[in-house]
């Protein structure tokens, strides 16, 4: 495994030295506000628009595989120009620099949310956060949905994820693996609803100069180097998993807590809002770490801090050992179990790209693999729509009930139960977003100013 990286960028043939890349990755970081959607904008604007970096076509094909992996994408990106630039130490760098502000601000967050959750202003504060939450997913159904469904085949296809996954609970590596099947098979035969997109042109980027002519060694396939790398990033992942059951079984929070997040890690396909879904109801229903609210609660601090979106797992993580502290004092666990959830979390993020990465690079334009992607994409609107209804009924209704009439499997909200003041903030955050185009920020700032309101004026 190759941590060289050239400091004046001369070795490398792109001019970019490693200083210039680290102050670049830390901007893009700090701005990496708004989801996947916002933060992989915010890379292209700055990577291929502004420092012409990297080609529009090798940075689209850079995310087509990164949207086919599990975890989140827009990091695994980072991760994977950073390593066509620097090599591994370029990949570290730049996919932990994405990281790092997420999870010093949701650590923060919190313990704040840990030491003062039930005073009544904070409680206010998140009411109005959960409304905003909510509009935001909404938003984030219609936006990947223009992008993704193209034709009525993909249409069909977020419509059948949908329906498999709300009302039957069909497992969502399932419905993926599904997804993509069909994508390679369509693309395979020619169907012209699989075709890829055109990736444009180098444009005199300085990534694709560098790799125009003479490969460089890192980014050729090498069998025997990536059984290396993947054995040393299979080690760092698992070994403390394994030493965590060894030592204290399956039953004690944190043997949970690496186990759950580790699973999680194989399954997250299409970003954090495909699988919040799944990760909720095991939280909150299984291991009964958090309370449903709580958990939407989680999203609103990653909604407003910068990072991956599945920073919240931190959160979950946090709360856990919060609550089931195995003998250590409550926020010394609670850090631990959230630095554990993005231990376990992350480091197969690297782990696919430092080993993956190469072959991909060998299959750019590579048909099947663009069908499966676009295919992948689609199921993934019919999950985050999924997603959006879960936390709708969760935020609208104080009540729901259960229906398990086989095949039939989901949640039916309790129509007397709605939470009008919760209803309103949600229609006025989907007014600001979708009528005003009032940013992010902007729209879940006004939010928690109502949910304040709402609670001094004794509405709720």
């Amino acid at each position: 495994m190759d941590f060289r990286a050239d400091q004046t960028g001369a070795g490398a043939g792109h001019g970019i030295s490693f200083n210039e890349a680290f102050r670049v990755w830390l901007r893009v970081a700090c701005l990496s506000f708004g989801g996947p959607a916002g933060q992989i904008a915010v890379m292209h604007r700055i990577l291929v628009e502004e420092k012409k970096w990297i080609s529009e076509g090798r940075f689209l094909h850079a995310l087509n595989y990164c949207m086919l992996l599990p975890g989140p994408e827009a990091q695994q990106l980072a991760t994977y120009v950073g390593w066509l630039m620097h090599r591994t130490a370029g990949g570290l760098m730049a996919g932990g620099l994405f990281i790092l502000p997420g999870i010093i601000a949701i650590m923060g967050l919190s313990y704040i949310y840990a030491a003062f959750g039930n005073v009544s202003f904070v409680e206010a504060l998140f009411f109005g956060l959960k409304a905003a939450v909510l509009a935001i997913v909404v938003e984030a159904v219609v936006r990947v949905g223009k992008r993704a469904l193209k034709n009525r085949i993909m249409i069909a296809l977020a419509a059948a994820a949908f329906v498999a996954i709300f009302f039957f609970a069909v497992p969502f590596p399932i419905i993926i693996i599904a997804a993509g099947l069909i994508g390679y098979a369509g693309a395979r035969s020619g169907r012209p609803e699989f075709a890829p997109a055109g990736h444009g042109h180098a444009g005199g980027a300085a990534i694709d100069s560098m790799l125009g002519e003479a490969v460089p060694d890192h980014v050729r396939p090498d069998t025997a180097r990536a059984i290396r790398v993947g054995a040393l990033w299979l080690a760092l992942w698992l070994v403390p998993v394994i030493a965590l059951l060894i030592a204290f079984g399956q039953a004690n929070v944190f043997s949970q807590i690496a186990l759950f997040f580790s699973k999680m890690a194989l399954v997250t396909f299409g970003g954090a809002y495909a699988v919040l879904a799944y990760v909720a109801q095991q939280a909150v229903e299984h291991y009964h770490w958090l309370k449903p609210h709580e958990m939407l609660d989680g999203l609103g601090m990653a909604e407003t801090t910068p990072g991956p979106l599945i920073m919240v797992l931190q959160f979950v993580g946090f709360m856990a050992a919060y609550r089931d502290p195995s003998g250590l004092s409550p926020m010394l666990a609670a850090t631990l179990g959230g630095l554990l959830a993005t231990w376990v979390t992350f480091t197969p993020c690297f782990l696919w790209i430092f080993v993956g990465a190469p072959y991909i690079e060998r299959l750019r334009g590579n048909a099947g693999l663009a069908g499966a992607l676009g295919a992948i994409t689609a199921a993934v609107v019919g999950v985050i729509l999924n997603l959006s209804i879960w936390f709708a009924l969760h935020i609208l209704f104080r009540e729901t009930v259960p229906v398990h009439a086989f095949p039939l499997n989901f949640d039916m909200p309790v129509l007397r139960s709605v939470d009008v003041p919760a209803l309103v903030l949600a229609i006025a955050a989907a007014t600001a977003i979708f009528r005003f185009k009032l940013g992010m920020l902007t729209v879940l700032a006004g939010s928690c100013a109502a949910g304040v309101a709402l609670r001094m004026a004794g509405v709720i």
